[in-house]
């Protein structure tokens, strides 16, 4: 479907996407087998979550009945721990999916680190939930079904807050990265899944998934030093928030502009949103917490910022914004961006990069503006990561993930081959 098409059938989003089923709390342990409910897998995170990043908590198995022409498989629904921007340990969901097949690739059976693009912030739209073939919103089934017909394990998060009592902290880099590690040590304790601790790992996204994706490729080094990353993949990559933002802001996509801010207040409740939002925008909050990729894109298309905020706040504006502990809101977004303190191995850069990553976008990307993927590919360059770069591929921002896909599954299983790869900076 090309986003156009999306597009359209946006406008009747708003009635299709159906509210999130509440889930019952549940207390968290390491399962002994994976017989949990749907219930123990979304529940309420407990006051206080112990165990390390990556403990398994509770496993269901499944059918992949939200994908088509899946080769033959096993997969599973998880809830693991992960750690916040913050330092707090949270519960996550996600998916593992294995083929059946044996692998004959040599070694151990990799395993591709996904990152989904935007699906909306609703609970009914978690990647997992909709993989299994509940609410159908998602876009990238394809894009998994390619992984596993090359015979690579698939560990795909849903993002941290896809579970009761808690919104998607969308584009939350630290986040995001944890989370797309730490499913990677999750899927290692299935039992049934045959993952091997020295498996080979690949990391890859587009969109919200590629900003997860390139985060996920600077913490691993210092937040998931055993993991073997071979490589990452990340496509469409909105690199700088802000930049993003004034082009998204009064757009037919600002609804992904309103999923970023009710993100950003999950995660940085210190800053004063309540106290800033007037009736419409305690409102678009609740829209944000109830819709799905088309319902958002609905209810928000043309959406000003502006018009939410009793004083009529300007972008610029939200960002001098100050929270509780004295930061101002431009300093939190632009923590999140991506291509900063990099550098590869052994070079001391605060985020080490010592594999391969491929960057790329479509030539008629409409989406996140040019001049933030460029600049986020002119960053590892300059950094002297070993970066493969393609601008070529003839499509707008959602097709560019189909038409990509190949060229990611065969970059990363180059790189699970132990073949050596030179980037075209």
């Amino acid at each position: 479907m090309k986003l156009r098409s999306l597009m359209t059938t946006a406008a009747f989003g708003a009635a299709l996407a159906a509210p999130a089923v509440v889930a019952a709390p549940s207390a968290s342990a390491a399962p002994t087998g994976c017989s949990a409910s749907d219930d123990d897998i979304y529940a309420a995170a407990p006051a206080n979550l112990s165990g390390s990043n990556g403990d398994l908590l509770a496993c269901r198995e499944i059918q992949l009945s939200g994908v088509s022409n899946a080769p033959g498989l096993k997969a599973w629904k998880v809830r693991y721990v992960t750690t916040d921007a913050k330092g707090k340990k949270v519960p996550v969901t996600g998916t593992v999916a294995v083929p059946t097949a044996a692998w004959t690739g040599g070694g151990s059976r990799p395993t591709v680190a996904f990152n989904p693009g935007t699906l909306g912030s609703g609970a009914q739209c978690a990647f997992s939930k909709q993989l299994g073939g509940q609410y159908q919103d998602m876009y990238e089934g394809d894009n998994v079904v390619t992984f596993l017909k090359a015979g690579d394990a698939v560990a795909a998060t849903d993002g941290v807050g896809y579970i009761k009592g808690m919104v998607h902290t969308y584009v939350n880099g630290a986040n995001a990265g944890h989370a797309l590690l730490d499913i990677v040590r999750a899927s290692r304790q299935l039992p049934g899944s045959g993952l091997a601790a020295d498996g080979k790992v690949g990391i890859s996204g587009y969109s919200e998934g590629g900003h997860a994706a390139l985060w996920g490729a600077q913490l691993a080094k210092s937040y998931a030093p055993e993991l073997n990353v071979v490589g990452a993949a990340a496509g469409g990559v909105p690199g700088d928030l802000k930049v993003t933002a004034k082009q998204l802001n009064g757009s037919l996509f600002a609804g992904f502009l309103a999923d970023a801010l009710i993100g950003l207040k999950q995660q940085y409740p210190e800053l004063p949103f309540d106290q800033l939002m007037n009736d419409q925008g305690r409102q678009a909050e609740q829209n944000v917490k109830t819709n799905c990729l088309l319902g958002t894109l609905a209810v928000f298309m043309g959406a000003k910022v502006e018009n939410y905020t009793t004083d009529h706040l300007t972008l610029d504006q939200l960002y001098q914004v100050k929270a509780s502990d004295g930061r101002t809101g431009g300093e939190i977004i632009d923590d999140q961006k991506v291509g900063v303190d990099i550098g590869p191995a052994g070079s001391g850069a605060k985020y080490e990069i010592g594999f391969p990553v491929f960057q790329y976008r479509g030539w008629l990307e409409e989406i996140i503006p040019h001049e933030t993927e460029d600049a986020t590919h002119a960053a590892y360059c300059k950094a002297g990561i070993n970066t493969t770069w393609n601008n070529t591929y003839m499509s707008e921002h959602l097709s560019t993930d189909w038409n990509a896909a190949q060229d990611v599954t065969k970059f990363l299983n180059d790189r699970f081959a132990g073949k050596s790869v030179k980037g075209n900076c």
